[in-house]
């Protein structure tokens, strides 16, 4: 009775010694399905073209988002910062001065909230040289007002590198950032729209007939001044919803209906300690029964089961393609 026990207790503790420590994941895995063209990674040669573009007025002011995180650039907020003040430039002269934070601008009776560099960018392109701008900053809490008069542009602004984002629980999507060339030919200011570069072979938005360079200028209406702004109507919908977007696809503009998905779930992981263990994780499964007695593991491209932890039989795909009628 006694060597029972203490077999039963040798048994038990072995069992807890094999009992794993279990962290749940903090994000979910990318996807294993989504495709990103190699040849829609490089920056897209339309430079020639983007230099003979109407350069429009020049206020002397650069600016870059509000916000100082990808966290807060998701959460939203009004307004732009002045990055950049050019020296004896209209704003040099009204006193605007890097670190401003611009939070108004009115152009004649049009009146601007500024979210997004783009925005600015559009209101310097549509105002003729010799207009008066006035706007309303906050420096260190307090608000200021300025005017100031434009002038001509005489040449083209550097260009600004595309930037990629990423929404991987419903859509399964990847944007880059449109060039001034793209967005101006959708209505938009340097630095919006959103072009698809890459999509999840899974992707609701294949079905409803969007593909790889489509640009999206408009979700529901609101110009996508920035790809963020897809991103955050994308997040704010449930599955089975549905978002109206204006596209353009090889220079045509039309509207797509396209619906909302969900992430798949699975089950990752079964255990009953020494009788029975199963796991699977990205495409790589194992399971093992009574003590290891029968192991078997497996991935896509092979597999190897174990029994009696002294036969072993392995196999998977060849080196080959199968010759034709065998």
């Amino acid at each position: 009775m006694k060597t029972c026990l203490l077999a039963l207790i040798v048994v038990l503790v072995s069992g807890c010694s094999l009992i794993k420590k279990r962290t749940l994941a903090d994000a979910p895995p990318p996807l294993l399905d989504m495709e990103e063209p190699l040849e829609l990674r490089e920056e897209p040669a339309d430079e020639t073209a983007r230099v003979v573009l109407s350069a429009g007025s020049f206020t002397g002011i650069y600016v870059t988002s509000g916000a100082t995180s990808l966290d807060a650039l998701a959460e939203g907020g009004e307004g732009v910062l002045v990055a950049r003040v050019v020296e004896n430039s209209p704003a040099d002269l009204a006193g605007v001065v890097e670190g401003d934070l611009i939070v108004e601008a009115k152009n004649g009776p049009k009146t601007l909230v500024p979210k997004w560099p783009s925005e600015w960018r559009a209101l310097e392109i549509e105002a003729t040289s010799g207009t008066i701008i006035d706007i309303v900053v906050d420096r260190a809490g307090s608000e200021r007002t300025f005017s100031l008069t434009t002038v001509p542009r005489v040449r083209a602004p550097e260009r600004a590198a595309v930037e990629r984002f990423r929404e991987e629980e419903k859509v399964g999507l990847v944007v880059r950032s449109a060039t001034e060339v793209e967005a101006r030919s959708a209505d938009l200011g340097p630095g919006g729209g959103a072009v698809i570069v890459g999509l999840s072979r899974a992707s609701p938005w294949r079905d409803a007939g969007l593909k790889f360079e489509t640009l999206i200028a408009r979700v529901d209406g609101v110009p996508v001044a920035h790809p963020q702004v897809l991103i955050d109507a994308v997040r704010a919908r449930k599955s089975g919803e549905t978002l109206a977007l204006e596209v353009v696809t090889d220079g045509t503009t039309r509207t797509v209906v396209a619906p909302i998905g969900r992430r798949a779930t699975e089950i990752r992981e079964v255990s009953i300690p020494l009788l029975y263990e199963y796991e699977s994780d990205r495409g790589r499964s194992e399971t093992s029964i009574l003590f290891g007695v029968f192991k078997h593991e497996s991935t896509s491209a092979a597999w190897h089961t174990r029994l009696f932890w002294i036969l072993n039989f392995s196999g998977g795909e060849a080196d080959r393609l199968v010759e034709e009628g065998s």
